[in-house]
């Protein structure tokens, strides 16, 4: 029998959004590495993928297509267990080539039932992977779950750290903490000749973190061995775990515990219209 005061949040300790302004910067990849890093270090984790329209994490974390929850009580959906930690998307939900033609409401909506009536359990870390933008959804979870802080993932491209800016204004509007930055696709090696080179720009990650007075907590290169890791269900933490890769996301989530662990209490929310 499953435990009533378990359902929803109720044990779950702390929340963190994993976010950006744009799409394609790494930030999925991020949210299942560094959730499997925490798992890993002996944590309970949970990872929601609340982005609606593209979800990704069922494919990042090898969950088999056409898998769907169980429900309890035709009310609570049960999490899938992918690697040792408790996955919840839209993905498990409807079959996986139709797309969501729906207004965001509708959107904000179905997240809100995954976030509320997911039977997460005993949790000491639910990462929640955010669509790119500022929009409902991210509105949504930033009104509905008490969240430790959020992680903003972006690449040194300028375009993209104009998203990212975009987004941490967002979170300081809902007076939710920025625990730091994540630069993904920092340099690019040459498989052929070793050089290394800054194609996206160099050091746009340290200066965004510097003039919102946190810190860059992670640099990762361009890699196509994260990518296919990823692609394949089995993320650089699992394939490869004392890879380089797998070096940079473990020290994340160390970095993310100890940051976490000076939140006093949780953010009030003040949303500004």
């Amino acid at each position: 029998m499953q435990d009533i005061d378990n359902m929803g949040l109720s044990a779950v300790k702390h929340i963190v959004a994993v976010a950006s302004g744009k799409g394609g910067v790494g930030k999925s990849t991020t949210t299942a590495n560094v959730a499997l890093a925490m798992a890993a270090a002996g944590h309970k984790v949970g990872v929601l993928d609340a982005d609606i329209y593209g979800p990704s994490q069922g494919l990042m974390l090898g969950v088999a297509p056409g898998s769907h929850p169980e429900t309890i009580d035709g009310k609570w959906f049960v999490p899938i267990v992918a690697h040792g930690i408790k996955v919840m998307s839209m993905a498990f939900l409807v079959d996986e080539n139709a797309p969501m033609v729906w207004r965001g409401p509708m959107a904000a909506g179905a997240l809100q039932q995954m976030l509320l009536q997911t039977h997460w359990g005993e949790l000491d870390y639910l990462f929640v992977d955010m669509p790119p933008g500022t929009g409902d959804i991210q509105l949504t979870i930033s009104q509905k779950a008490k969240l430790s802080g959020a992680v903003v993932v972006t690449t040194p491209q300028d375009l993209a750290l104009l998203d990212a800016r975009k987004g941490i204004e967002m979170f300081a509007k809902v007076q939710v903490p920025v625990l730091g930055i994540v630069e993904n696709m920092s340099t690019h090696v040459c498989s052929q000749c070793g050089h290394e080179e800054s194609i996206f720009g160099a050091d746009g990650g340290a200066k965004l973190a510097s003039d919102y007075g946190t810190e860059l907590l992670a640099s990762l290169p361009l890699s196509m061995a994260i990518r296919q890791q990823a692609d394949a269900g089995n993320p650089s933490i699992v394939a490869e775990p004392h890879s380089s890769a797998a070096s940079v996301y473990a020290e994340l989530a160390s970095a993310l515990e100890a940051k976490i662990g000076h939140v006093q209490n949780g953010p009030s929310i003040s949303i500004e219209e």
